[in-house]
């Protein structure tokens, strides 16, 4: 049996700023992806490059990368401010870029490494072959694929995969939609979505009937691959990424803390063809429980074939809804008297859904038994499920812990005839050595060995951690203060070592021997600047259609604003490939204040695309 090639595993999280960061690397975290200070496809998520560097020296002491986000499209006047951030993060010492635009491609910048963002759409093996052909070394994946699909475009394109594997999902696939352009001139390719699919829809037929309640058709379920972790692992993806880099503190640590544990069971048992990407122990301080973080209730999306997910919409609400925890039995002087299956605590955010279908939320300002004092006015009627979508204990637990990260280090001390010497080696591979010059060397009058180790394991300030001692001192005697200075001249040592030898990957060579997966470039591929024009005719392409953003012209009819592997018909039981097709009439439409949308299935392609037909 010819031999493996074991696979880095990497297992990616999403930061808001930098303390997040720091918090998600303590955790566990092999590689963070964060937004600069433009251009970062979340605009309410942007860091300065003092601070990027600064988790930069953070980060790359453990291995773990730093991705700066600068995937949205860019714009002619722009360009030259784009090249200047790309500059000064390769300066801060990112590792690597997560881009939308082709453009960058043509930029004067430094040979910075590349990673092609899920807003290119990658969904075949076409596609992934392209764009590794252009110098990217690494894809992200469109959600939407199965582990079937995935394993092929493993097996067939030499280049790094990396897939989603947590947090909120897009209705359509990303970089393909166009929907909050069209409807707000807020554009999702320049991180301003207004996110209509989580708005509450009338579904209709062509003669405006309404066919269903008024619900969130479009509003998916959040994704959760715990289960899958080591099938996707083994279908090709070497990067697990987590979305939510507009999430706070408690919701990374308690996700990145519960996928590192799975990461590591899948590593340890794969007989070394896997292996993790950076190095240290992490104690996350508590226990992670996903379902205490925000979801719409979840599902694995597509992954597997047929898919285990009957239902992939949350269509009662785009809030957390949380878990059931009891009913409403009376109202009574403000409080709310419920018969409850767990105990609620002051702080607790609570919901329920009104007899209109509203999901309304309240905090639990006092609890009290069974007796429960909201901080607002609420009144649900009685007979109401109750549910409880924050646990503030929870959340206290991890608010409260003090995640820390610490790489082991051996030291041996040996005795030379000028002094001794105290030599550490540390899981990263990394060897070195420190000289204490001592004239004459004194014997000791009691056992030196445990005072040796107490000294040399005081490294709290550091993010080392003493693993073994070899102490072959015997019975001489170094003072205390002396011993402490070696120990701190070698990890001065250690740490200058991982500095000097700290390895960056940088661009691959662009070819030009993969032909693009069309030569008619289209709306679609969300050309914008003349960077990305001269990328595309420099490929082979023969037409060039501008990005939306750009044309800017908004039609009053049937403009296909998202292209989405969801469908609403097959989520509703009324799939026109089965015998209840009939249930549903075959012109759909969703209607919502000021916004119309025509369904039109593919079911030769098991996909649904959306128009934008007029303004109501």
């Amino acid at each position: 049996m010819p031999s493996v090639t074991p696979r880095k595993i990497e297992l990616l999280a999403p930061a808001r700023d930098i303390e997040i960061a720091c918090k998600a690397i303590d955790c566990g975290a092999d590689a963070i992806y964060i937004g600069p200070s433009s251009h970062g496809a979340r605009a309410a998520a942007g860091n300065s490059i003092d601070d990027i560097a600064r988790l930069v020296e953070k980060a790359h002491p453990f291995g773990v990368k730093i991705y700066a986000t600068v995937n949205t499209i860019v714009y002619d006047n722009e360009i030259k401010s784009v090249e200047k951030l790309i500059t000064d993060l390769y300066r801060a010492g990112v590792d690597a870029l997560i881009v939308q635009d082709m453009g960058i491609l043509r930029m004067d910048i430094p040979p910075i490494d590349l990673h092609a963002s899920t807003q290119c759409d990658i969904r075949s093996v076409e596609k992934a072959r392209f764009l590794a052909s252009a110098g990217f070394s690494r894809v992200v994946l469109a959600r939407e694929l199965s582990a079937e699909e995935i394993a092929r475009i493993h097996r067939e394109v030499n280049v790094e995969l990396e897939a989603f594997i947590h947090g909120a999902l897009c209705v359509s696939y990303s970089g393909d939609c166009r929907a909050s352009f069209a409807t707000t001139g807020r554009s999702a390719n320049r991180g301003e979505c207004a996110q209509i699919c989580r708005l509450k829809f009338d579904l209709t037929d062509g003669n405006g009937n309404i066919l269903a309640p008024a619900a969130h058709y479009l509003s998916l379920r959040d994704l959760n691959r715990l289960d899958d972790v080591g099938t996707l692992i083994d279908s090709g993806a070497s990067s697990l990424k987590i979305e939510g880099r507009l999430k706070d503190a408690t919701y990374v640590m308690n996700t990145v803390a519960a996928y590192r544990k799975r990461i590591d069971e899948v590593i340890e048992k794969s007989d070394g063809r896997y292996f993790r990407s950076s190095w240290g122990n992490s104690s996350a301080g508590f226990k992670p429980d996903l379902d205490k973080s925000f979801n719409r209730g979840y599902t694995s999306y597509f992954f597997t074939q047929p898919g285990r997910d009957t239902r992939m919409a949350s269509l009662a609400t785009p809030k957390m809804t949380g878990n059931p925890v009891g009913n409403v039995v009376k109202i009574e002087r403000g409080a709310i008297i419920a018969e409850l299956k767990e105990k609620i605590s002051n702080g607790d955010g609570l919901g329920y859904f009104t007899p209109e279908g509203i999901f309304k939320g309240f905090r639990v300002n006092r609890a009290e038994g069974n007796r429960l004092f909201p901080a607002s006015a609420v009144i649900p009627p009685v007979g109401t499920k109750l549910y409880r979508n924050r646990d503030k204990a929870f959340d206290d637990m991890i608010d409260a812990a003090a995640p820390s990260r610490r790489i082991s280090v051996d030291f041996k001390l040996l005795p030379v005839n000028y002094g001794i010497v105290l030599t550490a080696t540390d899981e990263r591979g990394l060897c070195v050595s420190s000289l204490l010059r001592i004239e004459e060397l004194q014997k000791a009058k009691t056992p030196q060995f445990d005072s040796r180790r107490k000294v040399l394991s005081k490294l709290g300030d550091t993010i080392y951690r003493l693993g073994n001692l070899d102490d072959c001192l015997d019975d001489i005697f170094v003072p205390a203060s002396q011993l402490t200075s070696l120990r701190r001249d070698v990890i001065k040592a250690l740490d200058d070592s991982a500095r000097a030898t700290y390895s960056f990957r940088y661009r691959n060579k662009e070819r030009f021997d993969v032909a693009l997966p069309s030569e008619h470039i289209t709306v679609h591929d969300n050309v914008s600047n003349r960077l990305a024009r001269e990328f595309y005719r420099s490929h082979g392409a023969t037409d060039i259609a501008p990005a939306l953003e750009i044309e800017k012209k908004i039609h009053d009819d049937d403009l296909h604003v998202m292209t989405t592997r969801y469908c609403i018909r097959r989520e509703l039981g009324a799939c026109l490939l089965t015998s209840t097709a009939s249930r549903l009439p075959k012109d759909l439409y969703l209607e919502s204040p000021g916004i119309k949308l025509k369904l039109c299935t593919d079911c030769s392609k098991c996909m649904m695309n959306i128009y934008y037909t007029k303004r109501k």
